[in-house]
């Protein structure tokens, strides 16, 4: 019952996962609205979306430990200065793929 609590390793996966966008998407190309920025945004996305599978694919993860996730995720992009809109979406997009 204690382990359904400890979700220790989602909060790391979350700030990983956090790190990845933040070198991979500085701040400065969220704000661009150009094709190639665009298309660049688009397959971090994916690559975030497909580390999120890998992750999930071996772990049974309650509602707790995926809020966990979400927020220390959530947490470290606003932190970096990305705006609360971007940094909902990427989140939203990482819950969404744990399920």
């Amino acid at each position: 019952m204690f382990n359904w609590f400890n979700a220790k390793e989602e909060k790391e996966f979350g700030l990983q996962l956090a790190e990845f966008v933040i070198k991979e998407m500085p701040v400065e190309i969220t704000k661009k609205k150009q094709d190639k920025t665009v298309l660049k945004r688009h397959k971090i996305m994916q690559q975030l979306a497909l580390k999120v599978v890998e992750f999930k694919k071996d772990r049974r993860l309650n509602v707790y430990k995926k809020a966990q996730l979400g927020n220390s995720f959530k947490w470290r992009l606003m932190e970096e200065s990305f705006d609360a809109v971007v940094a909902s979406e990427l989140t939203n997009l990482v819950i969404k793929e744990l399920g």
